[in-house]
């Protein structure tokens, strides 16, 4: 089963990231407490992520193939996740503790995350699909480290909107 490994917020742009156990998500928000709930990320308001995930599969590649510890948070995503292809997650929504997040697109990895890791690789290393994905939260609520990830199913209705008006025939 999908669980989150670890929480992380920054409370604004090129902060350090700081984990914690459990933070509260708000719908059409982000993460309380976090950078870009509040508006104040580095890419604001150009290039932003209510919420970030990384597959902590990944992370532990990364440190495995390359040498690169991020556990800390380095890789500046907001939740840890071990159990699921997040790239599954884009465009479902899916449940993390008792918030409602759609999945919205990859997260490529940038510049800007190597400069604050001080770490020459972190961008490339998160390439290839390891960067994570973005969500948006639909409906807000707690969120723990230890908390189900639960896959709700494509949020494209286009199958049932056409069974319903066949149905109507």
């Amino acid at each position: 089963m999908a669980r989150v490994t670890d929480l992380f917020v920054a409370p604004e742009g090129s902060a350090p990231m700081e984990a914690v156990d459990r933070v509260e998500a708000v719908a059409d928000g982000g993460l309380r407490g976090d950078r870009y709930c509040t508006g104040e990320g580095y890419y604001a308001p150009y290039d932003t992520c209510q919420v970030t995930l990384v597959a902590a599969e990944d992370v532990a590649e990364i440190e495995r193939e390359a040498g690169i510890d991020l556990t800390d948070g380095q890789h500046r995503r907001n939740v840890v996740v071990a159990g699921v292809d997040l790239h599954d997650l884009l465009d479902h929504r899916f449940r993390v503790g008792e918030a409602t997040l759609v999945g919205t697109r990859p997260r490529p990895p940038c510049a800007h995350v190597e400069q604050l890791a001080d770490q020459e690789g972190v961008s490339r290393a998160l390439g290839d699909g390891r960067g994570g994905i973005c969500a948006d939260v639909v409906e807000g609520g707690p969120v723990a480290v230890g908390d189900a990830v639960t896959d709700l199913g494509s949020r494209d209705r286009t199958d049932a909107v056409v069974e319903r008006l066949r149905s109507e025939e």
